[in-house]
Formats: C-alpha cells, structure tokens, sequence
C-alpha cells in the first residue's frame, strides 16, 4: 500500500495503477476493514478502481496518525461482489445519437455493437462524477471509443455511454463528453430511497437490449410521466 497526503484532511492508499477486479477487491476489503474498525477520527471512505480516499477529522488526528491505524488493520481480500442487476436499453436513434460513430470508429455495425455491448456482465468498480455514476469494468475492447472532443451541454438521465475502454451510465441530466449509444428508462439515483443509488460498487450490471416501446411503459412507471 502507498499513502499519498490528499489536503490536510484526507489521504489516498494506492494499491498500484493497474484496472483489474483482483486490485479492487483488495480496495473495498481495506474499505470494509476501516469502517468495521469504527474509529472516532473517520469520516467517510471513497473507493476507486486501485486506491482508497480516507476522509479524516484533522482535529482528531493527523496524517501519520491515519496513516498508523490503517497499517495495523488486518483484512483478507476475498471476491467482492454485490448484486445482479439487468439494466434495459434501448440502443440508438435519439437515445444513443453516438451508436454509429461507434460502429463506424471500429470497423462494426451498430448491430455487433449492440452485441457486444450488452454480452458481458460488467462489474461496478466505484460511483463518481454524479450521484449514482457507475464506472463499469469489462467492456470489451473492440468498441472502445474516444470521447468527445467537446463535451455536451445536456446527457439526459439514463444515458448509456462509452468513453474509451469503459462504459457508464449517466444518472442525472448533466454535461457530458461519453459517446451515447444507448438510454435506459431505470431511475439510477432516487434521493428517497435508502440507498439512493440503484447501483452499488461490487455490484454486477447486465444490459438488456430492448424496443421504443418497452422503454416508454418502463419509462412511465419509474418516472411518473411521459418520457420528454
């Protein structure tokens, strides 16, 4: 483990640079490990793909403090995984304006995109940017894509995106620059419920393609309204 001080208040512990489940077991084993220890000085843990962010009341404590207590914590890294969840998409059209710069960008059909989109089942390896973001591992490489040399103004909520070799799905209305090849209906982030995000990291994401019109039923009943 490498600690890096993140202000006067946090740390990062790094367990290297590479992307891979075994690494990020190890991350959400040492994130386990810190909540179960209870410590008085902790504010919140933030997992990523191979680090850890320890929030820290500096009051309490300090860098070398923090960086003591993790050291004399003992955790086994074994397989973290959460639930399934099967997330249905409608691909292309107005819902994935990107589908065919994607085909076109790798020597595909929008339909082998598709395919190959929604074959794996991908890993939730951490929430970030919005509330609810979920950066998926396991896409594969044959449609990876650069994103967008200028960013949109407004992703509608629900939108399923590629941005090199990861794939994510937008929670919110928002900017962003991931190439769009798909939306689903499914609400990803609900303040009232507990937890609010649908998606947990750990967990494992199936998309299921499916039709126009499938999307507006689902579309009404998780948002109460026609979809704009």
């Amino acid at each position: 483990m490498d600690f890096k001080p993140l202000g006067d208040s946090a740390l990062l512990v790094s367990f290297g640079e590479v992307i891979d489940e075994e690494t990020n077991d190890r991350v959400h084993a040492l994130a386990k490990a810190i909540e179960r220890a209870n410590f008085e000085w902790l504010v919140e843990v933030v997992p990523a793909y191979s680090s850890l962010a320890i929030i820290y009341d500096p009051g309490l404590i300090d860098f070398n403090g923090v960086k003591r207590a993790v050291e004399g914590l003992e955790f086994s890294a074994g397989r973290f995984e959460g639930k399934l969840v099967e997330i249905p998409v409608v691909y292309g059209g107005e819902y994935g304006p990107d589908l065919e710069f994607v085909a076109q960008y790798n020597g595909l059909t929008p339909e082998e995109v598709i395919e190959l989109h929604s074959k794996p089942i991908y890993r939730v390896y951490f929430l970030g940017f919005l509330p609810g973001f979920a950066y998926l591992g396991g896409m594969d490489e044959r449609i990876a894509t650069p994103r967008l040399k200028k960013p949109r103004l407004k992703v509608p909520a629900g939108s399923v995106g590629i941005a090199g070799k990861q794939t994510g799905i937008y929670p919110l209305e928002s900017p962003g620059g991931w190439r769009l090849i798909g939306r689903t209906p499914l609400k990803l982030f609900n303040p009232s419920k507990e937890p609010p995000t649908l998606l947990q990291p750990g967990d494992r994401v199936k998309f299921v393609p499916i039709d126009e019109e499938k999307f507006r039923e689902i579309y009404r009943t998780e948002w109460g309204q026609e979809n704009d």
